[in-house]
C-alpha cells in the first residue's frame, strides 16, 4: 500500500513537471484575477435569493480578510459594490449584466483549458465552433450556480451551528469544541463536493465519479491546509507594502496563483489515479503506472490561452 502511494505521488509530480503546471497556474491566476469580482457578484446574488445579500457579502469578505488580509478584502469589496451599482436605461443594464456574466464564466473557461492540458485532451475531442462556445458557457454557468448553492448551504449551516452554540454553551460544557469540529467537517465536505464537480464536469472527457472522489478529497485537504498556510505567509510578508497601492491586488494574485497550483496538482493526481486504478486504466496495464502522451509545453500554454 505504501509503495503504491509513493508511486502515485512520484508519477503525479512527474506529470506536474511535464505539464509545466506552475506556468499553467500563472496563466490561470491572471485570468481569474480579473474575473473574481464578477464571479463573486453572481455568487452572492444567487445565495441572496435565500439569505440577505448584504449578509452573504459580509461573510464572503470576512473569509477573504481572514485568508489574504483586510486590505485585499476592502479592494474586493469595492469592486463588488461598483459592479452592483444599477445602470441607467434598459440597454445599459442588459449590457452590464452580459459583461458581468461573461467575466464570471471566463474564469471557469480558463480552468477548463488548464484541466484539458492536465488530461491531455486532444484538440479533436474539444467541442469547437458555436456549439463548443455555447456548451462551454453553459457548463461554466452551471459551476457558478453550484458554487452559489454550496455557499448558501455553508452559510446556513454555519449560522445554524452558531445559534446552537450560543444556546448550548451554558447548558453543555465543551459543546463549543464539538460544534466547531462539526462545522469543520461539514465545510470540508462541501469543498470536496466542489472539487469533485470541477474534476468531473469541466474537462472535455468522460470520467466516472469513482475516478474523481479520491482526488477531490486530497485536493480539499491540501487546499484547507494551504489556505491557512498562505494566509499566514501573506499576512507576515511585506509584499503588499513593496508594491504600494497595487499591493492588495498582488496579494490576491499570489493567493489565486498558489491555490491554482493546488487545484491543478489535485487534477494531476486524479488523472494518474484514473489511468492506473480507475475507469481509464489500460487493458494492457501490467501493474506499472501508465503515463499519458505528452504535449509540448508551448502547446500546453496555448490551450489555456485559447480558452
Amino acid at each position: 500500500m505504501a509503495k503504491k502511494a509513493f508511486e502515485l505521488l512520484k508519477q503525479t509530480f512527474q506529470e506536474w513537471n511535464d505539464d509545466k503546471v506552475p506556468r499553467l497556474a500563472a496563466a490561470l491566476a491572471y485570468y481569474i484575477a480579473f474575473s473574481i469580482a464578477p464571479l463573486l457578484v453572481l455568487t452572492i446574488a444567487l445565495a441572496g435569493f435565500i439569505l440577505r445579500e448584504q449578509f452573504v457579502r459580509d461573510e464572503v469578505l470576512a473569509l477573504v480578510s481572514n485568508t489574504v488580509g483586510s486590505a485585499a478584502s476592502e479592494l474586493i469589496g469595492g469592486l463588488i459594490d461598483s459592479l452592483r451599482q444599477p445602470s441607467s436605461g434598459i440597454i445599459s443594464t442588459v449590457l452590464g449584466l452580459g459583461a458581468l456574466l461573461f467575466g464570471a464564466v471566463n474564469a471557469f473557461d480558463q480552468l477548463k483549458g488548464a484541466l484539458n492540458t492536465v488530461w491531455d485532451v486532444p484538440d479533436e475531442e474539444i467541442p469547437s465552433g458555436a456549439r463548443g462556445f455555447i456548451l462551454s458557457k453553459v457548463v461554466s454557468f452551471g459551476m457558478i450556480l453550484m458554487i452559489g448553492l454550496l455557499l448558501l448551504i455553508s452559510l446556513v449551516l454555519s449560522t445554524a451551528l452558531s445559534a446552537l452554540d450560543t444556546y448550548t454553551t451554558s447548558l453543555v460544557p465543551g459543546s463549543e469544541i464539538i460544534l466547531r469540529g462539526i462545522n469543520f467537517v461539514l465545510s470540508y465536505g462541501l469543498i470536496v463536493v466542489l472539487f469533485a464537480m470541477i474534476y468531473r464536469f469541466l474537462p472535455d472527457l468522460t470520467l466516472k465519479w469513482r475516478d474523481v472522489w479520491i482526488g477531490a478529497v486530497i485536493t480539499a485537504l491540501l487546499f484547507t491546509i494551504g489556505k491557512s498556510a498562505l494566509g499566514l505567509y501573506l499576512g507576515t510578508t511585506s509584499t503588499a507594502s513593496a508594491y504600494g497601492a497595487a499591493g492588495s491586488f498582488v496579494l490576491i494574485l499570489l493567493w489565486i496563483y498558489y491555490s491554482a497550483q493546488i487545484i491543478l496538482f489535485g487534477a494531476e493526481f486524479t488523472q494518474v489515479y484514473a489511468r492506473q486504478y480507475g475507469s481509464l486504466r489500460s487493458e494492457e496495464s501490467t501493474g506499472e503506472l501508465t503515463t499519458k502522451p505528452q504535449i509540448p509545453a508551448a502547446e500546453a500554454t496555448r490551450q489555456v490561452i485559447r480558452w
